[in-house]
Order: C-alpha cells, then structure tokens, then sequence
C-alpha cells in the first residue's frame, strides 16, 4: 500500500535537475473548455497525454523549445476527467497535479472541466451527509492484513437515529482495483446523493460501500486474475457471503436503517456489477432494488438463477446499464436478453462512453431517483 503514495514524489524527483519555467501550469481549462495538457520535460522524445473518456489512443504532444509538451483536446462536456502522461514509453502522472483517484493497482491524475453552474457531483452550499469509516475483523474474507475488513458508510443529511421510520439502505459496490473509498473519493457518490436528496430528486438514503473483495489475491494477481473463472466464482462468493453475514447485520445494528426487502438495494460498477447483480438476483428475498453498471456480465452464474421467475423475484427495480463504447457491452447485452428469456421486468439503459467514471457517476444520478418509491410512482 505504501508504493501507491510514493509514486507521485517518485515523479516529482524527476525534475530535481531542471527548474520549471515561470508560472508553468500542467493543465488548463481553456474558454470553449478544452483542456490543454503540459508536460515538463526537456530531455524526453515523446510525448503523449490519455484521458480516459476520450478514447483508447493517446492524444500526441508537441514539444517547445523550453521543454513544455502539449497537447489540446476537443470542446468536452462538463465533467471529471482521468488522465496520464506517456513518455518515452512510460507510464508518468502528473507531478504538479496532486487530485488523484484512490486505486490499488494504478493511480491516474483527475480535472474538470467545470459547468456553468454547479455539477452534481461538485461540493455545494446545500445540506451535506456524513461518510463514517468502518473496520472490523473478518471470518470469511481471506487475504486481509490481520483480517481487518472495510466499508463506508454514507449518512444522508439531517440523519436521524431516532426517526419513526428506518432510513432505505443502497449497498453501491466499486469495481476491480478500487478500494471502499472508490464511489467518495473518485465517483462523489456523497456530493450526488447530497444534490439529488436536497432537490427532492432522491429519497434520504443510508449507502454503504464495503471493501469489495472476497478474497485479497484475486486483487494481487492483477487484471489476469480474471483470466480463470474459478478465481473470479471464489471472489464473488466469498464477498457475497461477507456481505450478507457480516457487512449486513453490523449495518442494521450499527444504523437506523429498514431491514425489509423493499428498502434495500444493490448496485454496483464492473466487479461490483457482477457482485450485486449475483447477490441481489441470488437473494431477492432480501433486495426488490437490483443495479449493474458496466458489470462484467459474462462473469454471472446463470445455472444459480435458474429458478428466478418474476413471481420469486418480484422486484421494484431491475436496472442494467452500459456504455456503448465498452468492451463489455456485448455481454450485457447477452445477459440483458437471458434476463428478459425469464420474463424479468429488466431496464436497459445505454449511454455514449466507455468504462469509466464519467458513465459511473451518470448513472447513479439516474438510478438514485428510482430507488424506494412506491409502486404507484
């Protein structure tokens, strides 16, 4: 864990021999809000900027002849953006930006391009929840340092552990290389649920965000861990028994939260995606709000729904959604029609964008509204 704080003073050090120019600025939002990215170093011979919602290819940067690189984007929508630089072949952040995302596996710098008034997902002048940080020691997930497990919880604003009726409870699951902070830190899921709750868009809900692992070397193996299926079925199981044994029960003690079916709901994102998609569909019993973002659909046991009817189910909210510029698409798509081969009462959603946070943070401004209304609505 200590290497992922030491990369951007690693980087930093890069640059100890050269002074930067006066009033240098590695990025700028520009009046059409263009970004222009900039990159110090004089000794490089290539340059390139990603940024993860415009695409797979890197945009090339021009050098100076005082060393800056860069590079200018089109006109983009208001938003956060996730970038890195491309050296010579390496993989840099950016030294002079410390916004970063949280993630166990690769860190990348983020900017926004602001909107004409304030987004979503900004810190607004309006009532704020609290996000409580939670840890406690795991009999079922494996892999941990001393078994100490994680989750986050989310309090709404003007919470009330003594109000008549128990608060709805959303369990929103991070994907593969995030950690429990994923959806606060980088997705402001807090700041989305503040607007939303404040503008009456959104029901005061209670979210908890655990640690969204079963077992710690599926993670350490990196992105080939999901290369064999047996891996990725012992990860999802593990999880989906730490959360229905352990993360479950201490929630509902610990808050004044509902512990009916119709006041719960999963929803989670890639591996979160089909983690809730597999425990909410498992066990309707317990959740009638069932949500997939981007999930990794090919992934999901069919065999263990094969008994799900609309009838069993009988869920207020079956909503499963995808970027169209995602390479996992096709299996949402698929597992969309196994869904509806049940008769399941599925929503489809598809938005312009690939995996990442701008189509993460999109849909749970659209989902949030439609969780723990009554039938009638």
């Amino acid at each position: 864990m200590i290497r992922r704080f030491l990369l951007p003073l690693l980087c930093l050090g890069t640059f100890a021999q050269s002074p930067l120019p006066p009033n240098f600025r590695s990025t700028s939002i520009n009046p059409d809000h263009s970004i222009t990215f900039r990159y110090y170093d004089p000794t490089a011979t290539k340059a390139a900027v990603q940024v993860d919602a415009l695409g797979s290819e890197p945009f090339p940067m021009t050098k100076s002849e005082d060393g800056i690189w860069s590079a200018t984007t089109r006109q983009l929508a208001p938003e956060i953006y996730g970038y890195t630089f491309q050296v010579d072949g390496r993989r840099e952040l950016d030294p002079h930006n410390p916004q970063m995302t949280r993630n166990l596996l690769a860190l990348v710098n983020m900017v926004e391009v602001p909107g004409p008034s304030p987004m979503p997902w900004d810190a607004q002048n309006i009532p704020h929840g609290e996000i409580h940080s939670h840890v406690y020691a795991t009999r079922i997930v494996t892999g941990l340092h001393e078994d100490q497990n994680s989750y986050i919880v989310y309090t709404p604003p003007e919470y009330d552990a003594k109000a008549k009726n128990a608060y709805p409870v959303l369990y929103l699951l991070h994907g593969f290389s995030d950690d429990s902070y994923g959806w606060t830190a980088v997705g402001k899921a807090n700041f989305i649920l503040d607007a939303l709750i404040s503008e009456g868009k959104a029901k005061p809900m209670v979210a908890v965000m655990p640690l969204g692992y079963g077992d710690l070397s599926f993670l350490r193996g990196g992105f080939a861990s999901w290369a064999t299926p047996q891996a990725v079925a012992h990860n999802v199981d593990l999880f989906e028994q730490a959360v229905l044994n352990e993360i479950m029960p201490r929630v509902e003690s610990e808050y004044h939260v509902s512990k009916k079916r119709e006041d719960r709901a999963i929803v989670g994102l890639s591996m979160g995606g089909l983690e809730s998609l597999t425990i909410g569909l498992r066990h309707t019993d317990k959740f009638a709000y069932v949500g997939g973002l981007s999930s990794s659909a090919a992934n999901i046991d069919r065999a263990s729904l094969a008994n799900l009817t609309p009838k069993s189910a009988d869920l207020r909210m079956l909503w499963i959604a995808c970027g169209t510029e995602d390479r996992l698409i096709a299996p949402n798509r698929d597992f969309i029609s196994f869904l509806k081969s049940k008769q399941l009462p599925v929503t489809a959603v598809e938005t312009p964008g690939s995996h990442n946070w701008t189509v993460w943070r999109d849909n749970l401004i659209h989902f949030a509204p439609l969780l723990f209304q009554s039938r009638q609505q």
